[in-house]
């Protein structure tokens, strides 16, 4: 005895309400989720990148930090009392003043500045410092009398006069060949007019100051990337003329 049989037009209409897209509010759900999790990977990015910034600031502030520390025990030694390390800058008082209207250094004084510059190049080597120091800069000074470029002039003078004297190769007590490589690429040349002109004081205005300066954190990149390279000291060439240009003037 056959069975009941099977109506073909009701199983066509179930088959036609099962859709065979997802819905405009599924859709929606979807999309959104999607954007939460960009919004999420790129916050991560922004943190981590925000996280390295910090790292590398602050592995700058304690390299300077020590470096500035080591370079404070020099001062210390007796042999350099009258040196101070005053923020970044060194201030050699009376031991690197000049005559008035003139960038002549006595004997003493050019004595003096190339036995203290090898020892501090000695620090300038160590690893705190070798990091982050980028240069000395040589800022000469002037006393409020004569004119402004006048002053300046002879500020400047007063600056390459102290790489005169270091750089002289045939000075008793002169720097190593390896220290004079070193002082031509790290010191640079500044000078100033009576900016900094110590009140009352012309003849304490009459010096030289040697002043740090420290590299910045390099931004993040991929090493393997041919931008992307590390800042570094310029290899000065070297000659053997010792010559100073100042030896003319008087």
């Amino acid at each position: 005895m056959l069975g009941p049989k099977k109506n073909p037009g009701r199983r066509r209409r179930d088959e036609a309400e099962k859709p065979f897209w997802i819905s405009f509010s599924d859709l929606m759900t979807a999309l959104m989720v999607l954007f939460l999790v960009a919004m999420a990977v790129a916050l991560l990015n922004v943190t981590q990148g925000l996280r390295q910034m910090d790292d590398a600031r602050l592995q700058r502030e304690s390299g300077i930090s020590t470096c500035l520390q080591d370079i404070a025990q020099i001062t210390r030694q007796k042999s350099f009392a009258g040196v101070q390390l005053r923020g970044q800058t060194l201030e050699f008082g009376p031991l690197a003043e000049f005559p008035k209207d003139s960038h002549q250094l006595d004997l003493q004084r050019a004595h003096f500045l190339r036995e203290f510059v090898p020892q501090l190049l000695d620090m300038a080597r160590t690893p705190a410092c070798q990091t982050w120091l980028k240069r000395f800069v040589v800022d000469g000074y002037a006393s409020p009398e004569g004119s402004y470029l006048y002053n300046l002039n002879l500020s400047l003078a007063r600056s390459q006069r102290v790489l005169c004297v270091l750089l002289d190769a045939k000075a008793p007590n002169a720097p190593s060949a390896e220290d004079r490589q070193a002082i031509r690429e790290l010191f640079f040349v500044g000078g100033s007019s009576f900016n900094a002109a110590i009140l009352n004081q012309p003849e304490k205005s009459r010096r030289v100051e040697l002043r740090l300066e420290f590299k910045e954190p390099l931004p993040s990149c991929n090493p393997a990337t041919p931008d992307c390279k590390p800042e570094t000291t310029p290899s000065i060439p070297w000659d053997e003329d010792f010559t100073c240009p100042l030896a003319a003037r008087s």
